[in-house]
């Protein structure tokens, strides 16, 4: 019961902040229509009970799971098995990923059906296999981390160059909508299954860190790859708003079950299915362990219909009309304040975070203290939402021109700060771009793009994720790297003492 309340408590601080906020803004700034307000109340209501399920059910069903395959594929020593594993183990987490459904609904949304939500799933879904394989591969031949990064990257950007803006945005946001509630914990438990077969390798618990952060750039390079094969350019994108209010409360609700159903069944489906054939043929878990673990995976399909159901029916239209209503405003300032404070809220509430900083004062034995991640965290993201706001609001800043900048940094920081860092910073994306993010922060951006006439929707309006899973990546490193001068320096008054 205890962990039932600690994770209703994580889900319902996540939620609560933007919550109050848009109950604010309508007394205040942008008053919403009576029944608009109350669907997003319902809507937040249904996120934190299905988000709260959602991550038990993830607890007890994808860790295991996750464990037991990565310890069963590293035992076979077979190069080849851990890589064909980790193509399939990879597709099939990322596709029922809830944070990369909400982003593919939001691209086939606003492209009118052009671009699909299945297709964007299954070539995510692709990317991010392909690089889960070569990051378990990675894991077993002790490949440095920095250089695979440096090398993964340099593509990335050669690719970006014949990207079309159109879909360099939405490769970016894909890095951070797949790395979830679900893929985080299972990638982390799988790498982790693996890397502790190595337990006299000083590399063991360094290579438990980064396979999320590959991950991500898997999925980067499958939209660049889609993007320069089909030749999809030129697109535009809108974005409409209900002219009418829908008499009934639950009306929108009941209309989303039906596909959500559909949907999440279709996700989940091939999990139950790997599970059901590892446990046959090798896992051989004790009954009671193995209806527990049946247990989760009811509890994940159960959650996960809930918070697509808040998300989709309740609390996505009120971002965009928010973000629509502030933009549309006299001054600039208000939206770019509203961004920065939703922004560092967001990040202070994600329960992620509180368990990545956490993780981080512990292994650096308390010199790099959780509070002063904390608050760079909150300082760092509530700066890139502004400062995607103005990339909006300013036609003539462009994405690459906060990208380019950043990673390259980024790379540079890898080689200069503690490998323990390197691993912890690039997963940190996933952690930073939770479920606000892919859902309330993302419409509120395709609002302003909406408001603002020298911006294209599709062009302008994706992005915003891309900008808060890229903070984690410099304050982390930076902090590695202060903690790395920290040590050297307590080693040389120590040494003195002496």
């Amino acid at each position: 019961m205890n962990v039932v309340l600690t994770k209703f408590k994580e889900v319902l601080f996540s939620v609560l902040p933007i919550t109050i906020i848009v109950v604010i803004l309508n007394f205040t700034f942008t008053p919403l229509e009576t029944q608009v307000l109350y669907r997003f109340l319902i809507g937040a209501c249904f996120i934190v009970i299905g988000l709260t399920v959602f991550l038990l059910g993830v607890d007890l069903g994808i860790t295991p799971i996750g464990n037991n395959i990565g310890a069963t594929v590293a035992k076979t020593n077979k190069i080849w098995l851990v890589g064909l594993a980790g193509l399939f183990l990879g597709f099939f987490i990322s596709v029922a990923e809830p944070d990369l459904h909400i982003l593919a609904g939001q691209v086939s949304t606003v492209t009118s059906g052009l671009v699909s939500k299945f297709v964007i799933v299954i070539v995510v879904s692709i990317g991010v296999a392909a690089l889960v394989s070569l990051g378990l591969i990675r894991i077993v031949k002790n490949i440095p981390l920095r250089i695979t990064f440096t090398v993964i990257y340099a593509v990335i950007f050669g690719l970006a160059i014949f990207t079309s803006p159109e879909f360099l945005a939405i490769s970016f946001d894909a890095s951070g909508a797949t790395t979830g509630a679900l893929a985080v914990p299972f990638m982390l438990a799988l790498a982790m299954g693996i890397s502790n077969l190595k337990k006299g390798s000083k590399a063991s618990e360094d290579d438990s860190f980064g396979l999320v952060g590959l991950a991500s750039s898997g999925a980067i390079i499958a939209v660049m790859v889609m993007n320069i094969i089909s030749k999809s350019d030129r697109m535009t994108g809108s974005l409409e708003f209900s002219d009418t209010v829908s008499n009934s409360l639950f009306a929108p609700f009941i209309e989303s079950l039906t596909t959500i159903l559909y949907e999440v069944s279709l996700a989940l489906a091939p999990i139950l299915i790997i599970f059901l054939l590892f446990q046959k043929f090798s896992f051989k878990m004790p009954k009671s362990t193995f209806i527990k673990t049946l247990f989760g995976l009811a509890l994940m399909f159960s959650g996960l219909i809930l918070f697509l159901l808040g998300v989709n029916a309740g609390f996505m239209e009120v971002g965009s009309i928010v973000g629509y209503t502030l933009a549309s405003m006299d001054s600039s300032i208000y939206v770019i304040l509203a961004a920065a404070v939703i922004g560092m809220v967001t990040i202070l509430a994600e329960p992620a975070v509180l368990v990545l900083t956490q993780q981080t004062e512990e292994v650096t034995s308390g010199y790099v203290k959780r509070g002063i991640v904390m608050v760079s965290l909150s300082l760092g993201v509530a700066l890139a939402v502004a400062l995607a706001i103005i990339k909006i609001l300013v036609p003539s800043v462009h994405l690459w021109h906060y990208l380019l900048p950043g990673y390259i940094i980024s790379i540079i920081l890898s080689y200069l700060t503690p490998n323990l860092f390197v691993g912890i910073a690039f997963d940190s994306g996933g952690v930073a771009s939770g479920p606000m993010a892919a859902t309330f922060i993302l419409a509120f951006a395709q609002g302003v793009a909406k408001a603002v006439p020298t911006a294209d929707v599709l062009v302008d309006g994706f992005g915003i994720i891309a900008m808060i899973a890229m903070t984690p990546l410099l304050a982390l490193q930076i902090l590695g790297l202060v903690f790395k001068l920290k040590s050297k320096k307590e080693g040389i008054k120590d040494a003195n003492e002496q």
